[in-house]
């Protein structure tokens, strides 16, 4: 996007927040444009008050904006730490009032890594514990609250058969190593591995949307994009990328303790949640058509771009 078009966007976000009772300080305007679904502003109001305004890229992410509000308005009333409230909500612009707290860490796409606020090797206890304490309350919340809200909401059996069909669609656009689909298969047919029950889950649950104080403590939770009551082990996924199975471990202790639902095999369910990662990868590959995301979705899946398996490295 150039530096006149993307002015003129932001001049316009400007424009609807006034029209809305929201009239910024234009001296604090902070622009992130990073957001596939969303371009976002960061800017505080004439009386001080800090905002965030997004404005839809697509009209598409305006129609599914309405799914994420719905997510909101139930998680708002039930969570141990605090969401988004949007008091603007048009098919041009939301805005709501910044949470306090910083994202516990932020990408780097130049370096392909994170740039942390809290070290990693070092995570504080009162993180560990607010985010088991936060998850235990977001899951407790299951489909019929939700069906009450018009959340979006999957069954047990849904989950498994949209994962499937998802696994499939991924297989025909780019190809997927043998290796890969047969364990996929594996633990898509074991109902061992698999929760009886549903909850309301964030749905992408990285470092990036999860806020925190100085201590350390979990303060909200932010894009609620994925949101929707579906298997749980969905937000232990990237947390086990980050932190490997002793960190693993003890935040699935603290979240039974915390009143989580657990069943005998879901540390073993969440290792495959993440080995079935390069399905999402392959899926934001397709909707943004972005090349480097389809690089790394075919490295992801084992497969060349002609969809032929990669030579494995002999022993």
């Amino acid at each position: 996007m150039t530096l006149n078009k993307l002015s003129a966007s932001v001049e316009r976000m400007l424009e609807l927040a006034i029209q809305n009772g929201i009239e910024v300080d234009a001296a604090t305007v902070k622009i992130n444009e990073s957001g596939l679904d969303f371009l976002a502003v960061f800017a505080d109001g004439k009386d001080g008050i800090p905002w965030v305004l997004r404005s839809p890229r697509r009209e598409d992410v305006s129609e599914s904006a309405v799914d994420e509000h719905k997510v909101l308005q139930l998680a708002a009333d039930h969570l141990t730490v605090s969401v988004p409230r949007w008091e603007v909500h048009t098919p041009e612009l939301i805005a709501y009032r910044r949470l306090q707290g910083t994202p516990m860490g932020t990408i780097n796409a130049e370096k392909s890594q994170y740039d942390w606020y809290l070290d990693p090797q070092h995570i504080p206890d009162g993180f560990i514990q607010s985010l088991a304490e936060a998850l235990a309350s977001l899951h407790g919340i299951g489909p019929e609250q939700a069906l009450q809200t018009g959340v979006r909401v999957k069954q047990p059996d849904q989950v498994r058969e949209a994962l499937a069909a998802q696994m499939n669609e991924v297989k025909r656009s780019f190809g997927v190593s043998r290796a890969l689909w047969e364990r996929w298969q594996r633990w898509l047919a074991d109902d061992s591995y698999w929760p009886k029950h549903t909850g309301l889950v964030h749905g992408d649950l990285h470092p990036g949307h999860i806020l925190v104080d100085p201590q350390g403590n979990v303060t909200g939770l932010l894009d609620w994009t994925e949101g929707e009551v579906a298997d749980p082990a969905t937000d232990f996924t990237i947390y086990h990328a980050l932190f490997g199975d002793e960190g693993l471990d003890d935040l699935l202790k603290r979240y039974e303790q915390a009143g989580g639902r657990v069943w005998p095999r879901m540390q073993e369910h969440i290792v495959e949640r993440m080995a079935a990662y390069p399905v999402l990868i392959a899926l934001f590959a397709m909707k943004s058509g972005l090349e480097e995301y389809k690089v790394m979705a075919r490295n992801a899946l084992g497969v060349n771009e002609h969809g032929e398996e990669l030579p494995t490295e002999q022993s």
